[in-house]
Parts: C-alpha cells; structure tokens; sequence
C-alpha cells in the first residue's frame, strides 16, 4: 500500500474552514457521489455548505482519512498539525503565501518549513493546490467547479497548476479521466511519488504529467521503473526554462545544453514520451488508454476525400510515422471492393462510391489493414447535429468496427478539426473500443509517441554534485587529465614564448597546430593558426596572438568529420552529455543530441546517427567511414572522467574523427562554481 492511499482514495472527509472554497468541496464531492461521511469543521459557524459543523478538529468522531483545509497559511500550519497528531491520512493544503511567494513575503519558506514539521510522517499535497478528484471511487478534495465525470476505468493527469487542472476537466473528448491531482509547491509530496500511487491503482491505464520543474530525481527513476514494470504508459509535458538549469556559457557545451535539453534527455531515459502541447497531450492519453503502445509507426489511413489523404500525409511528414505502401494483397482485396475507378494508395482516397454501404466500406477497411501495421485511421467529420442529420456517418463507425472485430487491429476514426468530433460521438466511440481522435496534428502527434515510447534506462543516473571551486583548466591541464581516463590525444608541447613555440615545433616536426593558451573560445579571437611548416611561421603567427604562451600540437590530417562532446552538470536534471557537430559548425548548425550520465554505447550511437552530420560519418561520397569505435571509446573516456571526478563542464571541440582513430584536438573543463 502507498501512504497516499487513505488520502487519496477517502472513506471519511474532514472539510476545514468556512468561506466559500470549503462550501465549494462539499459540493463537489456531492456531485461525484461520494459516499462516506463528510465532516465541516468551523469554530464558529453551525453549517457549512448544508452540513452541520463540528467546532474544532479534536471533535471529530475519529481521525479523518482525507482533509480539505482552506484556511489561511498560518492557521494551516496549526490544522495540519492537529491532524497530524490525530493520525490523519493526509490534507490537501490550499492555501498560497507559501515558497512560491517568496519574492513578495520574506517568509514564505519559513513557513513551508513550518507546515513540513506539523506534518511530520502524514502525507500532504501542496501547499498552494486545488487538491485532486477521484473520478473512479468519487471523492473531490476540489473547492471549485470541474467538468469531469465518473469512469470505471480511465488515464491519471498530474499538473503543478491547478488552473490547467481545470481546464483539463472542461476537455470533450471522450477522455475517460481516472483522477485529475494538483501538486503546488510538492512541499512535502512530489509528482512521482504521486504518480506511483496513482499507478498502482488497476483501473489507471496510464499517466499524464504536466510537468513545470523536476525535483526529486531519485524518485522519478523509481516512478518510470513501476510503471515500467506495470506496462503504463508515461506522457509528459514539460514547461519552462530554468535559468539555475543553465551553466555558465564557458564552452559550447553550456549554450547547447540548457535546462529544456536535459529536461528533455532526462524524460527520454526514463522512458516517458513527451508532447509539446495540452491538445496533444489529451489525445495521446486517449490513445494509449484504448490501444496501449503501438507495437510500430506502421499505420494505413482511409477517407472519401483525396483532399484529406494528402492532409494526413502531411501531418505524418516531419514525424516517425510511416504509410507503408500496399501490398499485393491490400491492393488485391481494394480492387474488388472499390472497383477499378480508384487510384490505390496509402493513405487512402476511397471515394464516395461506397458511401452508405457498410458491408463495402467494411470490406474496404479491412482491405487496408491487412499486413504488418500497428492502427488503422478512418478521417471523418461528423456534421453539427443541430443543423444536419448525422445517420449516414453511424453506418461508418459500423464498419470500422466490424473491421476491428475481422482484422483484430486497433482502429481509430479521425476528424480532421477538434469541432467535428462532438463528445457524445466521441464516448460512443470509447465504449464501442474505437479511439476517437480530435484534430489532425494532435492526432498524428498521439500517433508518434505511441509508436515510439523510448526504451526506460535502468541505470541510476550519476548526480553529485561537483565542487563549489570554480577554477578552469589550460587546455595541455584538460587534455591531460582526459587522456588519464583513454582520451586520445595529439603530440603537444608548451612554451612559453614565440621563440620557445618555434623550437618545439621543429623538434615535434611538422606540420603543426599553433595555440595561444587561456582563451576559451580561440578561433574568434585569431588564437590558433593551422597547418603551419616552418619555425618562421610559427614565431610570426604566435607574435600575432593575444596571450603569452602557447602550445604546439601534431597536425592532424585525413580528417572525415569535427564533434564536440560536452558534458554539463545540470542541477535540475543530472549531466547532460552532448554531442554535436564540432569545430566551426557547432553554432551554425547548431546540430546537437543530448543524453544523460551516463550514457551506454548503443544510446550514444543512436544519438550520433541523429545528427545531420551523420552521413559523413557513415562515409560520405566515397570517403572511408569513420572510426566509431574510437569515437565510442572518446565518449566513453569523457564520461568516466567526468563520474570520477565530477565537474561543472568537460568540453571537448573538436574530436577530429578518422578512418582509424578519433583524437581530441582540444579540450576545456571548469571544475565547479555556480551553475
């Protein structure tokens, strides 16, 4: 049993305070039918809405398992800790003026410290939250209006916004929605550990996460594990930026991996799928509720209209979904279905010539989903029923559904504008098994990450912290430390002067790489100078640099590719390790992936197979390919330094990939400091 689960799923409701909020939650919890017994308490007043009041918590007939208290942060703090010492099941706390107030109430943390010490061991939710609805049992710790209603089985939404929280319960989509949770200021109790609570419960199918910051990393691993082993499903939307997310910017490293790229590495690892929208974010629930994960992106489409094939196929185009072509067997079958008039394809443009016909649009469905495809669309919009007669489109939904029942594949109908899927149709749909998808980009949206849920990493990410010492590394000082842990490294020697920097370039032998020393970002500032083949040259380009010294490397030739691999500490999220393209590319193109420490080989490897420089990599135009083993093993060698000796930022740009080695041309690392 989770220690949430009296609060969460209550057979008694103490409701403490008397405004209008309170009067709100009893009536709530009237309009969800629960059941148990709900107690007002108030020192003063004799009712609250329409229930007689007891005085003060001591009176109650026994510990309550879910409290409501909208009283003021002061009296809060004394309520919970009554509660508390009465062996309550947990509070919801409403009331604000807590953390989140700290720019306008100096005391605000003081306070939230205060309210987490009368807590003690009793769970609660908030400070500064709406509390939760419990569609499925009927209770409502909720002090406004909601449109949701009860469901048997249904998804799990958890928002840090209470006023999102609402305006997911007014949603007309058929959504069945278990339990709708607001978190605030996850004082005490945070999304995770929410989540799981939520999850063990087996009429939740899956879980939606509205997610503003990340707190307790642990316990999202925990949470993606349990759901991992629960076969549920995690979608999440991620908002905001985080500027203490965000290192200071001494490498490229720290520009290309902000708060939004390790939020994002972070969600991929733990195997949740993410959409950038709350439209989204409905339709793929309802997805993953009907169907669960896809087992592919292969899917086949239908419609009367070619306007709406090329419509979907668009949709479909900047994503990781596929309309595979047919097969002899699809075409076969639509042939005689739709006779010969019909130019056969996937998507589908069936034309009106078997409107109305359902054994013909059954036959033409079923057609179509034939071989390997993981869902079969159907795009139809359904006229307004207060001006049109909608009969002709119930005899499509017949044949959908016969489909399912000849084909045993999941299939959704679509249409193609949120206004043309009325929500009785949609409920209709639901219970007759059929996802009913609203809009054409949130659809093909649900589609993509339904297909392509990413693999949970079971390994613990690494999170110490590194030193409070700020202090940056020469790079002959980086390179060397990396080359400790197998970096592979050019030739190099110091020097102290031009006329030193020409003395070891002959004895090192030419060509070399001429650098000034201390300068972070040297080709902006004329720092470097290649391919140099004379001691003159040498000495005449390090009297033009600005700095004192300077070291000499090998030159490296037969180069195929430039990466820069970085790590970050990223307090929020862990270290961000990222890889992009390297040398004078990496703000141009501004190429990156970005994983998590630490990172299997076969994760780096799909990361580099993303980037767009990937085809030279592969071997480009009848070059050779690249060593990426030895690019493995640089990686490899970045991040066991990095978990050896934990730092703010490790940079290396470029990594000069060969057909044979791959070798760190220069490298950077800052040891700690604010981030």
């Amino acid at each position: 049993m989770s220690r949430l689960d009296r609060l969460l799923r209550p057979r008694s409701i103490a409701v403490i305070g008397g405004g209008f909020w309170c009067a709100n939650v009893i009536e709530q919890c009237r309009k969800v039918g629960f059941q148990g017994e709900i107690w007002p308490v108030h020192p003063t007043k004799s009712e609250v809405g329409g229930l007689a009041t007891y005085p003060s918590i001591e009176a109650l007939p026994s510990a309550p398992d879910a409290s409501f208290v909208g009283v003021n942060r002061n009296v809060t703090i004394e309520a919970i800790a009554i509660l508390s010492a009465a062996g309550a099941g947990g509070a919801i706390c409403f009331a604000s003026g807590f953390r989140e107030a700290r720019a306008e109430l100096n005391d605000g943390e003081a306070l939230e410290q205060a309210l987490l010490e009368a807590a003690g061991d009793m769970p609660i939710i908030g400070p500064n939250c709406y509390g939760f609805l419990n569609l499925l049992d009927g209770a409502a710790l909720w002090p406004d209006q909601h449109g949701a209603t009860r469901c048997d089985t249904g998804v799990a939404i958890i928002t840090q916004s209470s006023n999102i929280a609402i305006n997911l319960t007014m949603q007309k989509r058929g959504l069945p929605v278990a339990y709708v949770v607001t978190a605030g200021n996850q004082a005490q109790t945070g999304l995770a550990e929410i989540g799981q609570a939520l999850l063990e419960d087996s009429r939740v199918t899956a879980l939606g996460l509205h997610i503003e910051g990340i707190g307790d990393l642990r316990a999202f691993e925990a949470l993606a594990l349990r759901a991992n082993e629960l076969g549920k499903p995690i979608v999440a939307l991620k908002v905001g930026r985080s500027d203490q997310a965000r290192a200071a910017t001494v490498s490229h490293t720290a520009s290309l991996a902000g708060s939004d790229a390790g939020a994002n590495a972070l969600l991929r690892r733990l195997g949740m799928g993410q959409v950038d929208n709350l439209s989204a974010f409905l339709e793929a629930l309802k997805l993953l509720h009907v169907t669960g994960p896809l087992r592919s992106n292969r899917i086949a489409s239908a419609s009367c209209s070619g306007g709406e094939a090329s419509l979907i196929a668009d949709a479909a185009h900047p994503l990781y979904v596929e309309f595979p072509a047919l097969l002899p067997a699809q075409s076969d079958g639509l042939r005689t279905a739709l006779g010969p008039k019909v130019s056969l394809a996937n998507p589908l443009d069936y034309h009106t010539y078997i409107w109305g016909d359902v054994a013909a649009m059954t036959a033409t469905f079923t057609a179509l989903m034939q071989g390997d495809l993981s869902l079969g669309l159907v795009v139809l919009d359904f006229p307004r029923s207060d001006r049109c007669d909608s009969s002709e489109w119930t005899k499509v939904i017949d044949a959908v559904e016969a489909t399912m029942t000849a084909t045993g594949r999941p299939m959704g109908i679509l249409a193609s504008l949120t206004d043309t899927m009325p929500e009785d149709v949609a409920q209709t749909l639901m219970a007759r098994g059929i996802v009913p998808f609203s809009g054409m980009a949130e659809a093909m949206a649900a589609i993509d990450l339904a297909a392509n849920l990413p693999p949970l990493t079971e390994d613990a990410l690494f999170l110490e912290p590194p030193s409070e010492r700020d202090t940056t590394l020469s790079e002959a000082e980086a390179k060397s430390a990396l080359a400790q842990f197998g970096l592979r490294v050019p030739g190099a020697h110091r020097a102290p002067a031009p006329e030193a920097a020409a003395d070891v370039a002959e004895k090192l032998g030419f060509p070399v790489v001429l650098k000034g020393e201390g300068i972070a970002h040297k080709t902006e500032v004329g720092a470097v100078a290649l391919n140099l083949t004379s001691p003159k040259q040498v000495e005449d380009a390090a009297r033009s640099m600005p700095t004192d010294s300077f070291l000499v490397e090998e030159m490296l030739t037969n180069v195929l590719a430039e990466l820069l691999v970085g790590v970050t500490y990223d307090p929020a999220h862990g270290y961000v390790l990222t890889l992009a393209a390297g040398g004078t590319l990496t703000e141009i193109l501004k190429d990156s992936r970005s994983l998590l420490v630490p990172a299997s080989r076969d994760h780096v490897r799909s990361a580099l197979d993303q980037l767009k420089i990937a085809p030279l990599l592969a071997g480009y135009r009848g070059a050779p390919p690249a060593d990426m083993d030895a690019v493995l093993d640089a990686v490899d060698a970045i991040q066991s330094y990095v978990m050896a000796n934990p730092v703010a930022e490790v940079e290396v740009n470029p990594l000069m990939v060969m057909a044979d080695r791959a070798v760190a041309a220069d490298a950077l690392i800052r040891t700690g400091g604010e981030t």
